[in-house]
């Protein structure tokens, strides 16, 4: 095979020419369209060895952030786009003479019409990243974490004592913080639906010390809908000012598509 005989595909989007043009991805390279005759979709790609991209976690980490930049440059040309993974490889089939494009071409025919459908459907939504975590100890028993803190001077009560009845308080405020966080996760589960169109929870991304865990989501919006999502987090600030909350994108809906895509590098919400 040839060093460029395969194709790197950063997304299945709708055919319309120009949607790449300037637009570079993995070190720079150059990305393209290859339109599918017959389906008025395009693969948005860039030529490459059949070989996976491989390096230390900063290099691939870098890479995962061009390809989210790329595809998300697109994305906001187009309206609409599926993502694909990290490292989507198509290489040319030598047994049977059918090069990369053409192999593509084919696998898209043969997913017309999931994939025309999966673009109608998220055409003018995005995806948003929402984390609320509760800071522990931030409300609830002051009397007793007062009586019983290590810093509350001597006592009498000796050094095991002391740290025996830290572990307590720890415990007793974990227990109450997953108590809250618990009723808290339903009420804003829901509200967030009453303005999102779908919802799916995750694992938590980052947790400080100290907090437990309320909810972690991808949130599919109408572009214009971003702001409701906003409103509704700032009323449960509003209501528990112990939640710690991030909001991120927006993004193409990488979490909402039958690619699986990567995870997108972290932005603030505009």
């Amino acid at each position: 095979m040839t060093e460029d005989s395969g194709l790197y595909v950063y997304a299945l989007l709708p055919d319309r020419p120009g949607a790449a043009d300037g637009v570079t991805g993995l070190d720079g390279r150059r990305l393209r369209l290859v339109p599918v005759e017959g389906t008025g979709v395009a693969a948005l790609v860039h030529d490459a060895a059949p070989e996976p991209f491989q390096g230390d976690d900063d290099r691939v980490r870098r890479w995962v952030a061009e390809q989210s930049e790329a595809v998300t440059t697109v994305w906001e040309r187009t309206g609409t786009l599926l993502p694909m993974t990290f490292n989507v490889l198509v290489a040319a089939d030598t047994a049977s003479g059918r090069g990369a494009e053409q192999r593509l071409g084919d696998w898209v025919r043969d997913q017309r019409d999931e994939v025309t459908g999966q673009l109608d459907a998220l055409a003018g939504r995005c995806e948003l990243r929402v984390e609320v975590a509760l800071e522990r100890g931030a409300g609830g028993e002051p009397d007793a974490r007062a009586a019983d803190t290590p810093e509350s001077g001597d006592d009498g009560r000796s050094p095991g004592m002391r740290r025996l009845m830290a572990k307590q308080r720890e415990q007793r405020e974990k227990n109450t913080a997953g108590q809250l966080a618990d009723t808290l996760h339903a009420g804003l589960r829901r509200r967030l639906l009453s303005v999102a169109e779908d919802l799916r929870e995750r694992g938590p991304a980052q947790r400080a010390p100290g907090e437990t865990a309320v909810l972690s989501a991808a949130v599919l919006v109408r572009g214009e809908d971003i702001d409701a999502v906003g409103a509704v987090l700032s009323e449960a600030q509003a209501g528990e000012p112990a939640l710690r909350i991030r909001f991120l994108g927006p993004w193409p809906p990488y979490s909402f598509t039958e690619t699986r895509p990567h995870e997108p590098a972290d932005q603030p919400a505009r």
